[in-house]
């Protein structure tokens, strides 16, 4: 099963250089989390997002933070940072001005399993300082995995994700946007898995699509 991802994440590879030129983006993204005992983790992540296949720099995003379990596996609580670097292009032209986003945030991650599907909820309250200016945001997550070849999520399952998040504003328009998301992803061991998906974004105004390529790593 493995091999066959690794081929199917090959095969695209075409695709992707022959959509530089088109509105079709590409997300690279490495998700990690280290248990220190029980109940405290240290989450840590990287985010590289294109406007093309590669070599277009959208935004950079470095994201980490400490959590603590409420309840074995099920329940976290999470205070975090994040640097964002955005490159946007400016409306009618080719050049593009950089903006620097520091964030402070808190989340509150509830997870359920039934048999192969596995559900999680993610809320998240963020403090945003961008380009010097102060705000506030709200961020709702919600996610769906189902084991295809196995009873549950163990080695060597491949699987099927998908999720649904909402950003809502506190002042001026109150919804920012959406993320519709689904991939193929395959579990190696409980320490390390890939993902291989498709997201939608919807704005205010307009949307955009993107090719996400994801590593989770546990240690």
């Amino acid at each position: 099963m493995m091999k066959q991802l690794l081929c199917l994440v090959l095969s695209l590879g075409p695709f992707w250089a022959g959509a530089q030129d088109s509105d079709l983006g590409n997300w690279i993204l490495y998700f990690g989390n280290k248990p220190f005992n029980s109940q405290w983790n240290w989450h840590h992540e990287v985010q590289y997002r294109n406007y093309d296949a590669i070599g277009d720099l959208e935004q950079l995003l470095l994201r980490t933070g400490i959590g603590y379990n409420l309840s074995e596996n099920n329940n976290n609580l999470l205070l975090g940072y994040a640097y964002i670097l955005s490159e946007n292009y400016v409306s009618g032209s080719d050049s593009k001005v950089s903006i620097n986003e520091h964030r402070i945030y808190q989340q509150f991650i509830s997870r359920q399993r039934f048999g192969r599907v596995g559900v999680q909820h993610r809320y998240r309250f963020e403090q945003r300082l961008v380009a010097e200016e102060f705000r506030l945001r709200i961020r709702y997550f919600l996610a769906i995995t189902v084991a295809l070849n196995k009873t549950q999520m163990e080695d060597g399952t491949l699987y099927l994700s998908s999720y649904d998040e909402i950003f809502l504003q506190t002042e001026g328009s109150i919804f920012d946007r959406n993320r519709l998301y689904g991939a193929l992803g395959y579990r190696i061991n409980s320490a390390l898995r890939f993902e291989l998906g498709y997201m939608n974004q919807f704005f205010s105004e307009g949307g955009r699509d993107q090719i996400n390529v994801v590593t989770f790593v546990n240690f």
